[in-house]
Parts: C-alpha cells; structure tokens; sequence
C-alpha cells in the first residue's frame, strides 16, 4: 500500500510560506553544497507528487524550464518525469507533462490511491491539502525542513486542524549551516 509523505520547508517560527504564499525564503542559500546533495538525493526516491492548485502553480512555473534544469538539473528531471497529482476546484486540465487534476472529495481520492498498487505520494508545499488529510489522518510521515529564518506571520500548514496531532521523531539530520530535517510519524494511540 502506497505511503502518504509530507516534505516541506518551514522557518523556525513554523511558517511553509509568507502570508503571500512566498516561498523564495528557503531556497536563498543555494551555496548548502551538503543541503543540495540530500535534496538531489531525496529526489531520486521516485512517487507520486500531490499539489494543491497555488503550489502546483509555483512548481510549474519553475520546473519545467531551462532555468530548473541549468541550475538543479537532477531535481528538475525527476520533478519533470514524476506522475503528479493537482487537487483543484477551479483546474480543469494541467500543462505539466504526467500531471492529472483531480476535483472533488481531496481525503476520498486519497484513500483511493493508497488502496492502489503504486509508488508512494509526496506532497510538496500545499498547506491546505496537509491540513486536510491530516485531519483525515491519511498522512504517514511528515518531513520538515527547518530553515533558520523567521518570518514573524505567515502560512502554516495545520490551518484549521481542530485536535493536537501527536507525532513521534523517526528520524532527524543536522546540515552544517543551519538547516535541520526533522522526520515524525503519527504517533498510534496505545
């Protein structure tokens, strides 16, 4: 059964995007020789990617360029060839190749792909669709990313989550110039 996988950036403070939806804050240190070898690296894990329609905007407005591939060429390719998936109510086709958009019942739709045969699913930014199916409880590990900036107000990606969710530390990385991968998995009640 695929597994649901949250990799996201966030501030010390929490925040995955300004109040904007600016992300740019997290890639400002493009110099992080050992941060860019774990996230080529990362890439090269393979599955399915799942947006919400404002983060599959900013992906596809950067991927599939000439810019992407010049400056992170092997991220680009495996973001390019990966099948992808754009929840949206107002999508109604997707320009970028191997991508489908799906309207509807976003916890539903979900639960129907982990019930398939298929790679794992990875979403990428899109606090609102983390929010939701973490309420849902469909999300099977959470990764974060967190960069030494504080924003001070922002986006967060557990907007409207009504009960704690309690989450146990699998695994974590300290990078030498600051950033931090912390990786939880929701913790089963006893």
């Amino acid at each position: 059964m695929p597994r649901l996988v949250v990799f996201n950036n966030v501030t010390v403070d929490g925040y995955f995007a300004t109040v904007n939806g600016d992300i740019d804050w997290a890639h400002r240190d493009s110099q992080d020789a050992e941060f860019q070898t774990f996230v080529a690296d990362n890439a090269e894990g393979g599955g399915r990617l799942l947006f919400g329609r404002r983060t599959y905007e900013i992906m596809t407005s950067y991927w599939p360029t000439p810019l992407a591939a010049q400056n992170d060429p092997v991220v680009a390719e495996r973001m390019n060839a990966l099948p992808k998936v754009v929840f949206s109510r107002t999508l109604d086709h997707a320009s970028w190749n191997n991508t489908r958009v799906v309207n509807g019942d976003i916890a539903e739709a979900v639960r129907r792909m982990k019930r398939e045969p298929g790679p794992d699913m990875v979403i990428l930014g899109s606090g609102t669709i983390v929010s939701q199916l973490s309420q849902a409880g469909l999300i099977d590990e959470y990764q974060l990313v967190v960069n030494p900036v504080v924003l001070g107000q922002g986006r967060t990606m557990y907007d409207g989550i009504p009960v704690p969710l309690s989450l146990k530390l699998a695994r974590s990385r300290t990078f030498r110039r600051g950033r931090v991968f912390l990786c939880y998995e929701p913790r089963v009640p006893s």
